[in-house]
């Protein structure tokens, strides 16, 4: 398991599809490329910063979101995961049931913990409005 990933709950059910919509208006909004898959009530979002040593060095890694409405509430997982190409038709349950997150070295780490905080922030407020 990925000790730098970052998991939270959330005590009530969300319609995933509005969430989902508005996270990536969000995230697009501010520089990110994008990708977003909603199954019933699994939900998949990739995000990655551009920019040339980016793409060279880590062109494979990426913002990894998983959201799913279960009893308990909604379930949000955060971590730095591998860019799954044409995430549009694969399915979001083999995601979920699969290991989607990487460990990454100590920078990208710090860099990546930073992020993530800040967008789950972004989640937080995104849900509490829904």
């Amino acid at each position: 398991m990925n000790p730098f990933k970052k998991e939270k709950i959330y005590p009530k059910q969300v319609d995933l599809n509005k969430l989902i919509n508005e996270f990536s208006t969000y995230l697009q909004n501010n520089g990110w490329k994008v990708q977003q898959k909603v199954e019933g009530n699994k939900a998949i979002v990739q995000a990655q910063k551009g920019g040339i040593l980016r793409d060279i060095i880590v062109a494979d890694r990426a913002l990894t979101f998983t959201f799913e409405n279960t009893p308990q509430g909604l379930k949000v997982t955060a971590g730095i995961g591998k860019w799954l190409q044409n995430l549009a038709i694969t399915a979001v349950e083999a995601i979920l049931l699969s290991e989607l997150f990487l460990v990454v070295d100590v920078p990208e780490m710090l860099w990546n913990t930073h992020i993530e905080s800040e967008l789950m922030k972004k989640v937080d407020q995104l849900v509490a409005a829904s």
